[in-house]
């Protein structure tokens, strides 16, 4: 695993972090099928490097960016609900992307594209820096043993690496089922001195009316489970 240089101080030097652990990436007949057929239509190679937003979509338009999007179900409803936005999706587990792609496809969704691959790699090496509208981060694994915590994606690092992406005023959008990854999330983002709660300091967000819940979420509704909302506005 290769180091990286610390994007606030490029003389210190971090390993290079990952955003996932792959688990079960293997996939059915029926998924490598649809991961084939969608593919070309919607891939995005991190081996192509730096894209332009303009040229993948044929469009200037706002652009979301959205890690860790499971089955890609909430995301593809949220591109069929903004056509006037576009959407890339990033996910290392390449069943979610097959099912992504499939429900793109079928829904007839052309302002959607996906990365199969780690994050971490890909905010580095290949989205534009500095134009993003939105970056969501939905239901991250809470790596709930004190010992593991380490491990969550939400850290100073990465909260700088989102920053990276995102344009003045653009949001970063975090939600969890887990209340005390809430409040680590709480804690890193507070005092990161290029964002703004955009619910006032300290402050969870209600859920807003564009972020579907998921069939994840509403089981845990269901079951009187909590969900927290964070959104931070990046100001420099």
């Amino acid at each position: 695993m290769q180091d990286e240089q610390n994007p606030i101080n490029p003389d210190v030097k971090h390993r290079r972090i990952r955003s996932f652990v792959v688990r079960g990436g293997r996939m059915t007949e029926g998924q490598q099928k649809a991961y084939d057929a969608n593919w070309d239509v919607y891939g995005l190679e991190v081996a192509d490097g730096r894209i332009s937003y303009e040229e993948v979509f044929g469009r200037t338009a706002e652009v979301v960016l959205e890690v860790g999007f499971g089955m890609g179900a909430s995301l593809v409803e949220m591109a069929k609900n903004a056509p006037e936005k576009d959407f890339i999706g990033i996910e290392v587990h390449p069943p979610g992307v097959a099912k992504l792609m499939m429900l793109a496809q079928e829904a007839g969704i052309k302002n959607i594209r996906v990365y199969c691959h780690d994050a971490i790699e890909v905010m580095a090496d290949c989205l534009p820096q500095g134009q993003a509208s939105t970056f969501q981060l939905f239901f991250p694994d809470p790596w709930h043993k004190k010992k593991h915590n380490k491990r969550r994606i939400v850290q100073p690092l990465f909260a700088q690496q989102v920053a990276n992406v995102l344009k003045a005023g653009g949001s970063f959008h975090m939600a969890t089922d887990w209340e005390p990854y809430a409040e680590h999330m709480m804690e890193v983002m507070e005092v990161q001195e290029n964002y703004e709660n955009a619910a006032g300091k300290g402050n969870y967000h209600p859920r807003p009316e564009w972020r579907p819940l998921t069939k994840f979420e509403q089981r845990g509704e269901r079951l009187g489970h909590g969900v927290w909302d964070l959104i931070y506005t990046k100001v420099s």
